[in-house]
């Protein structure tokens, strides 16, 4: 099965104390993909680069930034393939985000092949 790894940490610490945040995931990836657990992943800008899009009685609304005011920010995802719930989770404890930020699971649902008419 496919679990969406989503890892979030307080930009604030990332800006103030950089020195503090992995620029990546200390080679978490490079060991998934050697045990064919690696689908994708990725590390995403600031939320101050973002941009939020709400559609509301047909009218498209755009701003800047992130949509939600939360403490800590989505800041990257790791998408893996995993037996179980429980070998999803023990592939999170291992990213170094885990130890002062949070990296939460969650399976994907298998979605139905469109095929065009």
């Amino acid at each position: 099965m496919n679990y969406m790894l989503l890892v979030y940490l307080d930009e604030q610490l990332a800006l103030t104390n950089p020195e503090d945040v992995p620029k990546g995931c200390d080679g978490l990836a490079e060991r998934l993909m050697e045990s064919g657990h690696y689908i994708s992943g990725g590390i995403l800008h600031s939320t101050s680069c973002a941009t939020s899009v709400l559609l509301r009685d047909g009218r498209r609304m755009v701003t800047d930034g992130p949509f939600a005011e939360t403490r800590e920010q989505l800041a990257g995802f790791l998408l893996v393939e995993a037996n179980d719930l429980d070998e999803a989770i023990s592939i999170a404890g291992q990213h170094p985000v885990a130890k002062f930020g949070t990296v939460e699971v969650r399976p994907l649902r298998e979605v139905p092949k469109f095929f065009p008419i």
